[in-house]
């Protein structure tokens, strides 16, 4: 979801822990990245020892009893976070560009 926010189509090839994300085609001129490029990955340092499954959440209780409505959907989620990130990485870029040391987690 995050990849289609900048207009990049991905192709996904394997299985389980071997599976990777490559890039099909970029379609925004200001996100080009070259088909063929493996741009995600499964690493097995994140994984939790204790995780489950199977998570299924249900807010019907607090919707029934506390009137809460969700502000957002998963897309609605997703564009915000891909958005707060690009902001940071042009925050960033314009710094390095006046000299500044930046550390930037995105290069």
């Amino acid at each position: 979801m995050a990849f289609q926010e900048i207009g990049v189509e991905l192709e996904f090839k394997g299985t389980g822990r071997n599976e990777i994300g490559i890039v099909a085609a970029s379609n925004d001129p200001d996100f080009q990245l070259e088909p063929g490029r493996e741009v995600i990955a499964i690493d097995p340092r994140y994984f939790r020892p204790a995780e489950v499954d199977l998570l299924i959440g249900d807010s019907s209780k607090a919707r029934q009893k506390l009137g809460w409505e969700p502000k957002y959907d998963l897309n609605e989620l997703v564009s915000e976070m891909v958005t707060a990130d690009l902001d940071l990485f042009r925050q960033n870029r314009v710094l390095k560009n006046a000299g500044f040391a930046v550390k930037n987690e995105f290069e």
